[in-house]
């Protein structure tokens, strides 16, 4: 019997020192985290106020819609086809927009005239369409810089875009 419970205490010893062993590396883990936690919780309260200041700096944008909706007519291989865009303006000076919606007729013009002019195959791909809008964007943009002295835009959105 002595022999036995000797051959178990050595064995017992080695799985205790394993068992306090594991124990530590857990609470050291636990420790670990709950540091991070804190360390991180303490640097994002003080990010809210700097992105706020950031926030701040950028003025907001402000969307205008032109309305009624744009409708082109194309001739495709002798078949008659449309495109109906709806479009939006974003800009970020009021002043600067409302000026410019005095020379609405004129970009009106010069977008259904840009609209037109391409080709049906090309406005069926979405790529095609978004260079059809950065042309679309730089037309009003052009006026804009010719009659008000700026740019006064930053993107013109396509809100609705059909084809048939």
């Amino acid at each position: 019997m002595a022999k036995s419970d000797a051959v178990k205490d050595p064995a017992s010893k080695g799985k205790l020192k394993l068992i306090i062993l594991i124990v530590v590396a857990l609470l050291l883990a636990i420790g670990l985290s709950v540091g991070a936690t804190w360390f991180f919780l303490q640097k994002s309260e003080s990010k809210p106020q700097e992105a706020a200041e950031v926030i701040q700096a950028k003025p907001v944008a402000l969307y205008e819609s032109l309305t009624p909706a744009f409708i082109v007519n194309f001739n495709h291989g002798g078949r008659q086809r449309y495109m109906q865009v709806s479009i939006t303006l974003m800009a970020r000076n009021q002043p600067d927009l409302d000026a410019l919606k005095v020379h609405m007729p004129v970009i009106r013009n010069n977008l259904v005239m840009l609209f037109s002019s391409q080709p049906f195959d090309t406005l069926a791909t979405p790529v095609g369409q978004e260079i059809l809008r950065q042309k679309a964007t730089a037309s009003v943009q052009e006026v804009a810089q010719k009659e008000v002295g700026k740019p006064v835009i930053d993107q013109l959105l396509f809100t609705n875009f059909v084809l048939q």
